[in-house]
């Protein structure tokens, strides 16, 4: 079982840049692909960028292109997502998740950072 533990959220101001970062621990880590999710509130859960953990480009959400940069450092089993020019529309409750390379359904879930833009 991989844990998974973000950080990195926290209030910011529109314009701003956020870095978070999400560490996963356990076995077989090298084998899956990883996902960041946020969730809006009033809104459904929406995978915004993933990759997998093995090396290959990353997957963007069109909503978030040019200002969202996802990226790893193998060494410390440890995914980053840069946010440039914070929008309030990025309010959300942004998770790190993993799923098996391949199939489709993410099965390791964060507990989720809060990120909240002010205007």
């Amino acid at each position: 079982q991989v844990q998974l533990v973000e950080s990195g959220g926290g209030l910011a101001q529109a314009g701003d840049s956020l870095r978070l970062s999400c560490t996963a621990s356990g076995r077989g880590v090298s084998n899956l692909a990883v996902g960041w999710w946020r969730q809006a509130p009033g809104k459904e859960r929406e995978l915004v960028t993933a990759l997998a953990w093995s090396g290959g480009p990353a997957y963007y959400a069109d909503s978030v292109k040019g200002r969202f940069t996802m990226s790893r450092d193998n060494r410390k089993n440890t995914v980053y997502l840069q946010i440039h020019s914070l929008i309030p529309e990025d309010t959300a409750v942004y998770y790190c998740a993993t799923k098996r390379a391949g199939t489709s359904t993410y099965t390791n879930w964060g507990q989720g950072t809060q990120v909240t833009v002010s205007s």
